[in-house]
């Protein structure tokens, strides 16, 4: 009688384990994100504001420029899509045009809010005591000029521009993100991991890159997608007045003004850019909206 043979346990066959990273969680995300309607509304009608401004760089219908008395006020038709305007200039290359400069002014002007005002909240929440107090009582200050009187006051001094204009829009931009950077980086100081890294001895502008900075960039993005709307909407305000882009520069506010004189002859002139002030100033309040519902960690554990 042999005896048994001793067999070797067979050892399973190790599998590649998934990279570490943030696939799942991505995916999760995009999923939510198709299934939150403010989202994707406001994305697709934000894609077209840049859609249209990236066109205008390459092509056009027509010159926005060129005058055509002899086509002054024509309705739509196959030649002149949206119409002409009383100088016979083509009003679709026009919009086109004045998406550019709506964009020029939100992007430069948010962007000074921004990279200020955040700057100055998060030297408030580390350093608080009488910085905190300096940094708050200006922004309240700052406050009680809204972007249109800063622009006049400015224009009275400098003359009317679009660079005036962004300067003004820049400057209320300010104590806004001061205030909102402040006020979300005062509840990060308090939590637990901030103290843990204080213990192991790291300094408050260490602390404020590596911890504070990177949990209020969620509730930055949803603002700069507000105030990118709120810019928008002050610089059309300020170029009806007169006060933002000048002459011959395409503006949807300018488009405004001078239709508003026509509003019986061509009734048009004053519906088309005042459709493309609504979808953008709604497309990015939309997305603002749908982003704050996907990055906010306490919606997204109610849904």
């Amino acid at each position: 009688m042999q005896p048994p043979t001793s067999v070797a346990p067979t050892l399973p066959t190790p599998t590649a384990s998934p990279a570490p990273g943030h696939t799942a969680p991505r995916n999760a995300l995009w999923r939510r994100a198709l299934r939150n309607p403010s989202f994707m509304i406001g994305l697709v009608l934000t894609a077209l504001l840049l859609l249209a401004a990236g066109l205008s760089y390459v092509w056009t219908p027509h010159s926005a420029f060129e005058m055509n008395m002899e086509a002054k006020l024509q309705g739509p038709s196959l030649s002149h899509w949206l119409g002409t305007d009383a100088y016979g200039r083509d009003v679709a290359s026009q919009l086109l045009l004045g998406a550019r400069a709506s964009i020029l002014v939100g992007v430069i002007a948010v962007g000074i809010g921004v990279v200020v005002g955040t700057a100055l909240g998060l030297l408030a929440a580390a350093r608080r005591g009488w910085i905190e107090e300096i940094i708050m009582r200006l922004a309240d200050f700052s406050l009680a000029f809204p972007a249109i009187l800063s622009a006049i006051m400015l224009t009275a001094v400098f003359g009317p521009g679009i660079t005036n204009a962004i300067v003004a829009i820049g400057i209320y931009n300010i104590p806004m993100f001061a205030r909102i950077a402040r006020g979300s980086a005062n509840t990060i100081w308090a939590r637990e991991y901030i103290t843990a890294a204080r213990a192991c001895g790291k300094g408050a502008w260490a602390i404020t890159w590596q911890h504070v900075l990177p949990n209020i960039s969620a509730t930055l993005i949803v603002q700069i997608t507000i105030r990118f709307a709120i810019a928008i909407l002050a610089e059309a305000a300020l170029s009806y007045l007169g006060l933002g882009t000048q002459p011959p520069q395409p503006s949807w506010g300018r488009m405004l003004s001078e239709a508003q004189t026509l509003m019986f002859q061509a009734p048009l002139l004053a519906v088309f850019p005042g459709v493309a002030i609504a979808l953008s100033v709604l497309g990015l309040n939309l997305l603002g909206d749908g982003l704050r519902d996907l990055l906010d960690p306490r919606l997204a554990r109610k849904r």
